[in-house]
């Protein structure tokens, strides 16, 4: 079915605009998605960074208020003077409580304080509250276990001077509580430590930090310091695997791994956050397709501008369709009327756009052609009698076959054989190749034909080629167009060995094969590509055929297939330097079959 003009130009319109936006859109994808992804990674980390600053101001002011404790002279005085154990708690019972009461420590979700000596004995203890569901330990190394005093215990034992944060989960309360531990050095000689403040604070405070700085719902944010237990993490996400949590986690605890990026693979991405002054690193693991979330939308947005530049080539197609298809569509309608026979009609659309002047010209064109052809036809008559009048002014060829025998017969006389044959073969080839009454001959009288033609060559030649027969006798008798080898030949003399040094041979061979008769003639000449002459040949242009001046291969094959059927005629075997080879082939018939 064939395409309308407006159908067409829609097509091409909107070939023309997706392949331009396609190949847009890869360039600037390749360009950008890229960068887009880099800067989704910076917008995460930035956050992260964010909630440390915020955490690490929090943590300070915690920091702050509990070495509020230095301003107690009489309680450092005593602490540092190695009194009885039972003495300083009788004393400074309360010293505890009112640390929190007179700083900002209570408002900061303060849930228990303890003063400890450097002995690891309480001094002083405050719990908020002390029931069976908020059970805070009077001694944080009751059970060192379950509060992780060990950390705090190898932490006073260091030289780190530093404040402590670490934390334990509290199991009465299922949660985890941030631990917060501050040395106390004597006033008088500061690098004499003689006791230290441990403050358990509740993770409200935390939460509302961290929850302020979470890009997703989809991600593991969590606060854990180097080689200790995770501090707090929030609510488990959906879509983020928590073995992946866990295997970060337990690293960092063990003291595996400092930046445990390599843990975290495929589909999630790990960020994590140090604080300069203490130990502790913020983490979060994401899903990659957060971060490819603008990824989307600048393909979505693609896919929207390819939609809408659709509707708007749309209109422009009814536009010109209305335009311009239609009027072409009239034209082309006229035209084919035309070439069915109506010469009469004429284009009745001559507006003034183009078309109309398309239209306006073609009819002229129309009125002159009737011109031309009136006009043609009075100088064929005329022709026809210039014609009728050169055939009589023609010299009558059995005048040129009887001269031609004289001549050989007065040469035989005069002794001169090579003047008699070559006008015997002269004589043959004429009255072979004029008479066209009979257009099939046999293969014996093509080869005979063909022996006078090289008798004729060798003459003017000088007998520097070698002619080499190899013919079946069973085709002898074969019929085949009359004048098919001779021109083979001549092409080999012409074209295959004119240039030839050394010995130029031609070999003519004829056989049998499937039914088929075979006729090769093949060369020693310099050969050629013949790739496009095989083109040519199977193509079988007319037009080749009629602008050749001679009988030629093309007018052969176009004889033989006009004869026999596309599937016969000429093929050329040939390389450069390597000889040419030219095979013939049509079906094999006896010259009683054909008339």
């Amino acid at each position: 079915m064939k395409l309308k003009l407006r159908t067409k130009i829609l097509i091409m319109c909107l070939c023309c605009t997706y392949g331009a936006l396609l190949i847009q859109t890869i360039l600037f994808a390749n360009a950008s998605e890229s960068l887009i992804y880099k800067q989704a990674e910076m917008e995460s980390y930035n956050s992260l960074q964010n909630m440390q600053n915020e955490l690490y101001t929090y943590f300070f002011g915690i920091e702050s208020d509990i070495i509020d404790i230095y301003n107690d002279k009489e309680f450092l005085r005593d602490i540092s003077q190695d009194k009885d154990i039972n003495t300083l708690r009788e004393v400074y019972y309360s010293r505890a409580k009112e640390l929190v009461t007179s700083t900002s420590l209570l408002e900061k979700g303060t849930l228990a304080l303890y003063l400890y000596t450097d002995d690891n004995e309480t001094v002083s203890v405050y719990r908020k509250f002390s029931t069976p569901r908020h059970n805070y330990p009077k001694d944080i190394y009751v059970n060192e276990e379950q509060y992780n005093s060990a950390k705090v215990k190898e932490y006073v034992g260091s030289d780190d001077n530093q404040m402590l944060i670490s934390g334990y989960y509290n199991q009465a309360l299922n949660r985890n509580i941030i631990r917060f531990v501050v040395k106390i050095h004597n006033i008088n000689k500061l690098e004499e430590q003689v006791g230290y403040v441990v403050c358990d604070i509740d993770t409200k405070a935390i939460d509302k930090i961290m929850r302020k700085y979470v890009i997703s719902d989809n991600t593991y944010v969590w606060i854990q310091p180097f080689s200790d237990l995770v501090l707090y993490v929030m609510d488990n996400p959906a879509g983020v695997n928590q073995d992946i949590f866990e295997a970060v986690s337990s690293k960092v605890e063990a003291s595996e791994v400092a930046e445990p990026d390599s843990l975290v693979e495929g589909s999630n991405v790990l960020f994590s956050v140090s604080q300069k002054k203490y130990n502790l690193t913020a983490y979060t693991i994401m899903p990659k397709s957060l971060l490819q979330q603008n990824q989307v939308i600048l393909r979505r947005n693609m896919l929207l501008i390819v939609l809408v530049l659709s509707g708007v080539l749309i209109v422009l197609f009814l536009y010109v369709t209305k335009t311009l298809a239609k009027p072409l569509e009239k034209l082309t309608s006229t035209v084919s009327q035309i070439s069915d026979g109506d010469t009469k009609l004429r284009v009745n659309y001559t507006g003034p756009d183009e078309i109309g002047q398309l239209g306006s010209e073609f009819n002229h064109m129309l009125d002159e052609i009737e011109n031309l052809i009136g006009k043609e036809y009075e100088n064929k008559l005329l022709l026809n009698k210039a014609e009728y009048k050169a055939l009589q002014a023609q010299i009558n060829p059995h005048f040129l076959y009887n001269t031609l025998d004289t001549m050989s017969s007065i040469a035989s006389i005069q002794n001169c054989e090579i003047v008699s044959r070559l006008s015997q073969s002269l004589s043959g080839i004429f009255r072979y190749s004029l008479d066209m009454r009979h257009p099939y001959s046999t293969v014996a009288q093509e080869i005979n034909h063909l022996k006078n033609y090289i008798f004729v060559m060798d003459v003017r030649m000088g007998n520097v080629v070698e002619y080499r027969f190899d013919i079946a006798e069973e085709v002898l008798q074969d019929t085949i167009p009359r004048i098919s080898l001779q021109p083979l030949v001549e092409n080999a003399i012409n074209h295959g060995i004119k240039n030839k040094h050394g010995d130029k041979i031609i070999s003519i061979r004829a056989f049998i094969k499937d039914e088929n008769l075979i006729i090769e003639v093949e060369d020693n000449g310099t050969g050629f590509d013949a790739t496009e002459m095989n083109k040519r040949l199977k193509e079988n242009d007319m037009v080749l055929v009629e602008e050749g001046n001679s009988i030629g291969i093309y007018n052969i094959n176009a004889r033989l297939k006009m004869l026999y059927g596309e599937e016969y005629g000429l093929k050329v075997y040939s390389e450069l330097d390597e000889g040419t080879l030219v095979k013939l082939q049509i079906p094999r018939k006896k010259i009683d079959e054909v008339f």
